[in-house]
């Protein structure tokens, strides 16, 4: 479906809807911490507007997947773009929804490999940073048959 509605769709639920859903979270578990009344109802409040914010986006969405304006087949998308807002949305779900204590992340490719750190470059570097400062671990196998990176993270709950 390359519909032009369809994208700004999945744009509006990938983004500012998951958006409203986490603010919503965040202010439920305010709620449940709050000793007074006065502000905790306030919130409330607050929480119900949300709500009511979440629910029009929504119907937004479904109008806009609902419409029939075709863009031209053949329009090349971002793939790196559209790989990541997947990726972003899978994880968000697994992060909000899955209850679960662990994830394992595991990325292959049939490349030619060279996935080593390497003076004065950064990015290996940077990712595995990243995984540590998330409490994760990471193991990169890279040959020139392809690389393989494995992340194991887990979920406090």
């Amino acid at each position: 479906m390359n519909d032009r509605r369809v994208i700004l769709a999945q744009e509006l639920h990938d983004g500012i809807a998951q958006d409203l859903v986490g603010l919503g979270f965040s202010i439920d578990s305010l709620i449940s911490s709050m000793q007074d009344l006065q502000a905790k109802e306030s919130l409330r409040q607050v929480r119900f507007a949300i709500t009511e914010l979440i629910n029009k986006v929504r119907l937004e969405i479904h109008q806009l997947r609902t419409a029939s304006d075709l863009i031209p087949e053949g329009e090349k998308k971002d793939f790196t773009y559209e790989l990541l807002r997947v990726l972003s949305e899978i994880l968000r779900n697994v992060s909000e929804h899955a209850h679960a204590s662990h994830l394992s992340i595991q990325i292959t490719d049939n490349g030619i490999g060279g996935a080593h750190s390497k003076e004065g470059s950064f990015g290996l570097v940077g990712v595995q940073e990243r995984i540590a400062g998330i409490g994760g671990d990471i193991a990169i196998d890279s040959s020139q048959l392809g690389t393989k990176i494995s992340i194991e993270l887990p979920l406090e709950r």
